[in-house]
Parts: structure tokens; C-alpha cells; sequence
């Protein structure tokens, strides 16, 4: 159970507030980092194509291999170092769920170390798990796999997959594994605030969220 209660202010500091839709302008962007600033999030997570953008006091998060984790390993380490270098400060990546599903997991580890090694140590990196396609085993030995690669969170869900989103159990069993040593987003699927405070309970640290304003409007100053 969190040690503090969930006030609006605390959750929204929790949230990346996200913009992923394939579909998604110049103009949406704008208005994301607009309403970043209004609901007080502390960051904002675009695809990469979208960057530069100007989005001062917010961190800006961009995704490598997404949705589905199916590039080379080569290609996501240079997708996420030229959005590092056009002003992302987190990299949220996607893993090859193939991979991790067959029980490769050191090719898991080889593709996370690549994307690490592609943006260097001072930028923040996400490994996407998508959850709901693995077993428990898998779970954690990709937790495993991404905190011996160095990441510094473990991640869900990408919200486009056909299984699902995040659920409680999947963060519970990645709190337990990386045991405060890394962060834990939860992300996909978290549209009201029951579910974000079920994830939260769990041991989410973060939460990916694109609905925010709906979700953070059942925090109550007071929590």
C-alpha cells in the first residue's frame, strides 16, 4: 500500500501523459503539452516522429519498436538514440514479445542492452513487456533480463495489443521481481481512478495513461 495518500497532485506526478495514435498531428501534440501543463503530469510520451517539440517544465518520453517490438534490435537502438537527440529524455521500448514468448530470453536481454547502449546511461529507458502475451515465467525473467541490462523501469503494456492492457497481478508479480530496484508503469487500460489506484497499490510507480484528465478527476485533494 502506498505510505502516502493519493492526492490528485501525487498521481498526476506519477503520469505520462501519452499520445500514441497512429493518426496523431502536430496540432494533438500541442494540445497534449498543453494539457500536460494544466493537469500537473510530469511527463508526456509521443511517438518519435513527432519530436522536437517544446515542452519545458515536462519531461519528454518517445517510444522505440513500437507497437509490436518486432524490429531489429539495431534499428530500435538508432530510432531511440535520434529521438534522445532530438530532446527525449525517457525512451519507452518495446521488446521482441516473440522472443520472450519462446523462451529466448537472452535474446531479450541482447535487444534491451542494444537500445541501452544506443542512448547512453543518463537517459531514462522503459521496457515494454506486453504483459497480457506472457506467462508469469516470462514476466520475470524479462524483469530480470532488463534490470541486468540496466533499465530503469519495466513496463507493461504498449495499449495496442489484442490481450490486453495492464493489470494488477502483472504489476505485482514486477514489483516483487525487481524489488524497488527499478520503477514499474503500468500502462493500457487504465481509464478510471479505481484503476489507477488498484496499479498503484500494486506497486506501479508510474502510469502510462491517455485519458488522464478522466482519471485524475477521481483523486480528490485530500486523496
Amino acid at each position: 500500500m502506498p505510505d502516502a495518500p493519493l492526492t490528485r497532485d501525487r498521481v498526476a506526478q506519477m503520469v505520462d501523459h501519452t499520445l500514441l495514435k497512429p493518426e496523431a498531428t502536430p496540432a494533438d501534440v500541442d494540445a497534449l503539452i498543453a494539457e500536460a501543463r494544466d493537469l500537473g503530469v510530469y511527463a508526456i510520451c509521443v511517438s518519435p516522429s513527432m519530436l522536437p517539440v517544446r515542452a519545458e517544465g515536462l519531461a519528454v518520453a518517445a517510444v522505440a519498436g513500437f507497437p509490436s517490438g518486432k524490429h531489429h534490435s539495431l534499428i530500435k537502438g538508432a530510432e531511440a538514440r535520434l529521438a534522445v537527440e532530438q530532446g527525449a529524455r525517457e525512451i519507452d521500448m518495446v521488446i521482441d514479445v516473440g522472443a520472450a514468448v519462446a523462451g529466448d530470453y537472452n535474446a531479450v536481454l541482447a535487444d534491451i542492452l542494444t537500445v541501452r547502449e544506443g542512448i547512453g546511461d543518463a537517459t531514462v529507458l522503459k521496457v515494454i513487456l506486453e504483459t497480457a502475451a506472457l506467462s508469469d515465467e516470462a514476466i520475470v525473467e524479462c524483469c530480470r533480463a532488463a534490470e541486468l541490462a540496466g533499465a530503469h523501469f519495466v513496463k507493461t503494456s504498449t495499449g495496442f495489443h489484442p490481450a490486453g492492457g495492464a493489470t494488477a497481478a502483472a504489476v505485482r508479480l514486477m514489483a516483487g521481481t525487481v524489488g524497488g530496484r527499478l520503477g514499474v508503469k503500468a500502462s493500457g487500460g487504465i481509464r478510471t481512478a479505481d484503476a489507477a489506484r488498484e496499479m498503484i497499490e500494486a506497486g506501479a510507480t508510474r502510469l502510462g495513461l491517455s485519458g488522464t484528465r478522466a482519471v485524475l478527476d477521481g483523486f480528490g485533494v485530500a486523496g
